[in-house]
């Protein structure tokens, strides 16, 4: 099984610190950066082997790369995203396509959360080729990807337009794709893209959805994650990274 970490996007929201720092290599406790937490947690599951795709201020990334494999044992292999500032992250996932073929663990460059979120991934694998974490506690508003389950379990809607009311959580940004979910779901997201290249890689679950790919959840609880969008989700990502 390979990691991989998106890791593309130029952090807008974030400025002036992500004007010519990636935002996966903010610090959010001591030295330590999202990508460096995110290393972390793949590695304390076993995991030895992570895709990165990088785009905005790509080379910074690549200079803490020895660093982190020396740190963590791991080898770290970078997949650059030429379209970063112009497409979105449907494109990014569809790039590291190559590493479905033996599993693969998905985590946003910008999700701060324990390494129980894979282990929890990990422990409701076989239920479905590609498996979803999801907080189903939050109380949520208009700006989380929110999803909506059919009654046995398996993803219905996944989209941030839905009504907060109707959804059973909010996706984190961690999947666990299974080998046979491999081609469809490459093809789902190429169609995503294609079709507008501004789209995220969650209207690509939902195409795959669509197409009548199985996609289920593992709920995490009262875990203490955040999604680091802007300055107030940063300063939050900075309150709880020490606890892990």
């Amino acid at each position: 099984m390979l990691g991989i970490v998106l890791a593309a996007g130029g952090g807008t929201r974030l400025r002036p610190l992500t004007d010519t720092l990636p935002k996966t290599l903010l610090r959010i406790d001591g030295d330590r950066t999202i990508l460096e937490l995110a290393i972390a947690n793949l590695r304390a599951v076993g995991i030895t082997d992570v895709v990165v795709v990088t785009g905005h201020a790509a080379t910074l990334i690549e200079e803490v790369t020895a660093a982190l494999e020396e740190r963590y044992s791991v080898t770290l292999h970078h997949v650059f995203n030429d379209r970063y500032a112009d497409w979105n992250n449907a494109y990014s996932l569809w790039l590291a396509r190559d590493a479905f073929a033996d599993a693969a663990l998905l985590v946003n460059g910008d999700t701060v959360h324990p390494r129980g979120v894979e282990e929890r991934l990990l422990k409701a694998r076989g239920t479905a080729p590609l498996l979803l974490a999801l907080d189903d506690v939050k109380q949520l508003g208009d700006e989380e990807m929110k999803v909506r389950l059919t009654d046995d379990g398996t993803v219905e809607r996944i989209n941030k337009a839905l009504d907060p009311a109707s959804v059973d959580g909010e996706y984190i940004g961690v999947s666990l794709i299974e080998p046979e979910a491999a081609t469809p779901l490459a093809d789902a997201l190429r169609t995503t893209f294609e079709r507008d290249p501004g789209l995220y890689y969650e209207d690509g679950y939902q195409q795959l959805a669509d197409d009548g790919g199985q996609i289920r959840t593992a709920g995490i609880g009262r875990t203490r994650w955040v999604e680091v969008d802007n300055h107030e989700d940063l300063a939050r990502a900075r309150e709880i990274a020490c606890h892990y």
